[in-house]
């Protein structure tokens, strides 16, 4: 499960800055005056091959009125959502009256609460902690958002590590595969679960929004293990206003981190549209398999298919290795040939390769099609190995890796999908250069190459022989 961190704090003491820095994004508003950030903005992070989710929020003062005062529930809201709570403050301008009462707001809620000391750039940062151990924080740290300082160390703290991560999973963990189904709202997501469940085991209605939380349920079919999660439906973020619908949309990110493979449910009948590929994206950032169902495919008339068909084919082009299947979750047409994809996607996302395969698969790409040339030097890639499952994650050795060109990236990556059948599932390559060991040092020649040298100048007057030669071509 991904941690969720909520930052919190008066105005102007930095929130947006240090969100934009967790999430290395400019998503976040920044600028020198208080009031910026008036709703919770939600952002992903990844640090150290750990993602975690951030909220950012609007300031806080404790005696909030009129607009300040939906702000407030905003940010207090960001508050019970989170795993983790970051308490901003000013070291520039010392211990507020309203820090005092975010304090106070804090301790009640019973969260995990650190204090952020923000701004210590150019000060003593001992001098400028000691006023705020009056607020009576145990964990403290101390940073510089706008200069990125201390944010790395920041986190390395606060984030688990992956022995404590993976019994955090144990603890949650659910049998077999599990597959997420995830949506925009009212596509038939839930009436898709009943139907793979063969029972009404969720709640449907013909209104957007009436699954709120992910749902999990565990179940048995033809011997083998499945967990089925149901999800909130995923609207545009400019759309969403309600409070229970943005903690949904936390739920569903961390349902689709949680799975193994994921179903994305479209309306065959509005046809594909954009925060369909939010999603998509979503999915695939995250690196698990996908499956496409396009529902509510019965009632639609032959010309109308042909759209929907034509239009998958030119948007999705670049996702080949997806299966993708028409169905009506209502009728149950198509839906039980779902599960030979599902099952073939978890058998590629957690397949296991030798070595010595990958390598001579890497060597026959190569012979197929060398890499190109850098500064006249031919890059070489030497032998691969496997670095991960879930997504599949192929590590290649060789020299000048970085100056690889990304077509010639996504060249090995279709050469390796082909050879290994893997469907349904991004391949992630990691692309490392072995250090030269003679980079460092200094080539100093032995006494009879001092000699030959200077006998060498010594006849061309003066020159080296290279130089000779050049003039004497002249």
């Amino acid at each position: 499960m991904n941690l969720v961190i909520a930052l919190v704090g008066r105005p102007n003491v930095g929130k947006s800055t240090l969100f934009n820095q967790m999430t290395r994004s400019r998503d976040a508003l920044v600028a020198d005056f208080p009031g910026l950030t008036r709703d919770r903005k939600y952002g992903e992070g990844n640090y150290e091959n750990q993602r975690f989710i951030v909220i950012d929020t609007g300031g806080l003062m404790g005696d909030e009125l009129g607009l300040d005062t939906a702000m407030a529930k905003q940010s207090l809201q960001a508050v019970e959502e989170a795993d983790i709570v970051l308490f901003i403050v000013d070291g520039r301008a010392g211990v507020m009256p309203g820090d005092r009462v975010l304090a106070d707001q804090l301790r009640r809620s019973g969260k995990h609460a650190h204090l952020v000391i923000n701004k210590t750039d150019g000060q003593d940062p001992n001098l400028v902690a000691s006023d705020f151990y009056a607020l009576g924080f145990q964990s403290q740290f101390r940073i510089a958002a706008s200069h990125n300082r201390g944010v790395r160390s920041m986190l390395e703290i606060l984030l688990p590590t992956p022995e404590e991560d993976a019994d955090i999973d144990g603890a949650h963990n659910h049998p077999g595969i599990r597959i997420g189904i995830v949506g925009r709202p009212n596509v038939g997501k839930s009436t898709l679960v009943n139907r793979m469940l063969g029972e009404e085991r969720v709640v449907v209605y013909d209104l957007p929004g009436t699954t709120r939380d992910s749902i999990y349920i565990p179940y048995e079919r033809m011997g083998q293990e499945y967990t089925l999660i149901d999800t909130a439906g995923v609207r545009r973020r400019k759309n969403v206003r309600e409070v229970v619908e943005k903690f949904s949309i936390i739920k569903t990110l961390q349902a689709i981190d949680d799975a193994h493979v994921v179903i994305l449910v479209i309306d065959a009948r509005e046809g594909l549209v954009d925060q369909d590929m939010h999603l998509m994206g979503f999915v695939l950032s995250a690196g698990r398999s996908l499956v496409i169902a396009i529902n509510k495919w019965d009632g639609m008339n032959g010309e109308d298919r042909d759209k929907v068909k034509e239009q998958i084919r030119r948007r999705l082009d670049f996702l080949d290795y997806a299966d993708k299947h028409y169905i009506s979750a209502l009728h149950g047409s198509g839906v039980g040939v779902m599960y030979e994809s599902v099952n073939a996607c978890y058998e590629s996302a957690m397949a296991k390769w030798p070595t010595n395969r990958l390598t001579t698969i890497l060597e026959d790409a190569i012979a197929q099609h060398q890499p190109p040339m850098v500064h006249g030097r031919r890059i070489k890639l030497r032998y691969a190995h496997q670095g991960g499952s879930n997504p599949p994650t192929i590590v290649v050795h060789g020299n000048q890796t970085d100056s690889l060109p990304g077509a010639y990236k996504r060249y090995l990556e279709n050469s390796f999908r082909k050879v290994l059948a893997v469907t349904g599932t991004p391949i992630r390559f990691e692309f490392r250069s072995s250090e030269n060991p003679f980079a460092h040092k200094v080539n100093r020649m032995t006494p009879r190459q001092k000699v030959k040298k200077d006998n060498d100048e010594k006849k061309g007057g003066g020159k080296p022989k290279k130089a000779r030669q050049k003039s004497l071509k002249r």
